[in-house]
C-alpha cells in the first residue's frame, strides 16, 4: 500500500470481515483464518521456549558441579604429576577467574554397617572455604552439612554425597561410609585380581542440584584422601577453570596455548554431543511448527478468495461508482493485515500466558533419569519471539497478495452481471 488507507478504504474491509446479517461480530471464515494463525504463533512460542530453557537448564546444572574449562594432560590415565606449576601458569592467563587441581575416580561405596554396594563417581575437590574464588558452584547446593570435609574424628575425611544417593543408602549427617577401589598396577599373585584399596569416611554434607547425574551419583571428598583412592600419591587428574564468563569460555581457552602434554577443553566440547543434539531439535521443531503458520497462510488466501468470489457484484458496482482498481487492492489487504495482526496478537498473549505457566508452576514433570531434569523448563527470549511475530504477520500480509490483485481486476460490467 503505497499511501495509507483512507476512511472509505477502511469502512468496506471491515463490513466485509464481518458475518452478513449486519451483526459486528467476525465472519466464521475470518475467525478461522485467524484461529490458524492464533494456533501457530503460539505453539511457535511455546515450543521454542522450552527448547531454550531445556539449552538453558542443562547448561546451568550441568555446570553445577562441572567447570567451564578443563585442563587436561595426554594420555589413557587422567594423572597429572607436575601440575602446582602449571596451576600457577593457569591462573595467571588472560580470561581466567580462577583455578583449583581436582581428583577424578570411581568406587564401589558400602554402608558401614551393610552389605548393600554400588558404583559411585569420585570427585576431590578443595573444601569450601580455601583461598581464592571457587571454580563451580557445587559449594553451594548443600542441604545438610557443608563442603569443608571435616570428620567428627579432627581429619578431612568427611564426604558430601548426593541426595539421591543418600536417600538409597539411608546414610545421614554421621554415617560411616566404606570406599573400595583397586589399587592401580597391583594383582594378587593367587587370584589374579586386582588388589583392593579400601578407607572410611563420615557424611559431614548431603547435596542437590536438581539434576540426576550428580544427585544419583556423585561423592565430593577433599583432594588428599581423592589422591589416596586414586592411587595418584600427589599427582591429580585434571585443573579446572572458571572463566570470566561462559560465552568467553571457548576464547579464553584457545588463548591458553599450553605446552604439550597438556590441553584444554571447554564445556562446550565436554557436552558438544548434547548440546548439538538440543539445536538440532530445536530447529526441527521450528520448521514443523512453521509449517503451521504456512497452513493458516493458504487458510487466509482461500477465505480472501471467497469473499471476493462473494462479493464479486459488490465490487463491480464500486469500481463503476469510481472506485479505482488500487483501493478495490488495498481493501482486501487490509483484511488480511487485520486477520493477521490480530491472529499473531492472540497467539504471542496466548504463547506467552501458556510457556510462563508451565516455566513458572512446573506443570510438566520429567522423568529425571531419563531427561537428567524434573520438570519441564520455558525461558522466553526476545529475539526469538520478536522473530515469531515478525514471521506471522509477513506471511498472513503475503498471504493476501493473490486474492488482492484478483479483486482489482474484475471488470466492473462483468462483475454486476455475475450471479
Amino acid at each position: 500500500m503505497k499511501r495509507p488507507l483512507t476512511r472509505l478504504e477502511i469502512e468496506i474491509a471491515w463490513r466485509y470481515l464481518r458475518s452478513r446479517r449486519g451483526s459486528r461480530l467476525l465472519s466464521f471464515i475470518s475467525v478461522i483464518a485467524i484461529g490458524g494463525i492464533v494456533v501457530g504463533v503460539s505453539a511457535l512460542i511455546v515450543i521454542i521456549g522450552v527448547m531454550n530453557g531445556l539449552q538453558t537448564d542443562l547448561r546451568e546444572k550441568i555446570l553445577i558441579g562441572s567447570p567451564d574449562i578443563r585442563v587436561l594432560a595426554y594420555g589413557e590415565e587422567l594423572r597429572m604429576p607436575g601440575w602446582r606449576g602449571l596451576l600457577d601458569t593457569v591462573r595467571a592467563k588472560p580470561g581466567v577467574v580462577a583455578a583449583s587441581p581436582v581428583v577424578l575416580t570411581q568406587a564401589l561405596m558400602r554402608k558401614d554397617p551393610g552389605n548393600y554396594m554400588e558404583g559411585v563417581s569420585i570427585a576431590g575437590i578443595e573444601p569450601k572455604g580455601a583461598k581464592g574464588p571457587e571454580v563451580t558452584t557445587i559449594r553451594e547446593h548443600a542441604i545438610e552439612g557443608d563442603f569443608k570435609f571435616e570428620s567428627s574424628d579432627g581429619t578431612h575425611h568427611g564426604i558430601v554425597i548426593g541426595k539421591n544417593l543418600a536417600s538409597r543408602f539411608s546414610a545421614s549427617l554421621g554415617s560411616k561410609i566404606i570406599m573400595i577401589t583397586s589399587a592401580p598396577g597391583q594383582v594378587n599373585p593367587v587370584t589374579g585380581m586386582p588388589v583392593p584399596r579400601m578407607d572410611d569416611f563420615e557424611v559431614t554434607g548431603v547435596f542437590e542440584t536438581g539434576m540426576y547425574e550428580y544427585d544419583n551419583q556423585y561423592v565430593f571428598m577433599d583432594i588428599p584422601p581423592a589422591q589416596k583412592l586414586a592411587g595418584l600419591d600427589t599427582a591429580v587428574s585434571a585443573l579446572e577453570v572458571r572463566a570470566t564468563s561462559r560465552a568467553d569460555a571457548p576464547r579464553v581457552a584457545d588463548g591458553m596455548h599450553l605446552d604439550f602434554p597438556y590441553h584444554t577443553v571447554d564445556w562446550e566440547e565436554q557436552n558438544s554431543s548434547l548440546f548439538k543434539a538440543l539445536s538440532l531439535e530445536k530447529l526441527s521443531m521450528s520448521v514443523i511448527l512453521s509449517l503451521i503458520v504456512f497452513v493458516a497462510a493458504f487458510n487466509i488466501v482461500g477465505t480472501l478468495t471467497m469473499v471476493v468470489r462473494d462479493k464479486t457484484r459488490e465490487i463491480g458496482i464500486l469500481k463503476a461508482m469510481g472506485l479505482p482498481s488500487a483501493s478495490i487492492k488495498r481493501i482486501f489487504l487490509a483484511q488480511g493485515l487485520v486477520i493477521g495482526v490480530v491472529g499473531t496478537g492472540i497467539g504471542l498473549v496466548i504463547g506467552l500466558v501458556v510457556g510462563l505457566a508451565i516455566g513458572q508452576w512446573r506443570l510438566i514433570a520429567l522423568d529425571p533419569q531419563v531427561y537428567y531434569i524434573d520438570h519441564l523448563p520455558v525461558q522466553m527470549q526476545p529475539f526469538d519471539v520478536v522473530l515469531i511475530v515478525a514471521l506471522g504477520l509477513l506471511v498472513a500480509t503475503l498471504a493476501t497478495v493473490y486474492p488482492a490483485i484478483q479483486a482489482s481486476r474484475l471488470f466492473p460490467i462483468e462483475a454486476i452481471r455475475s450471479e
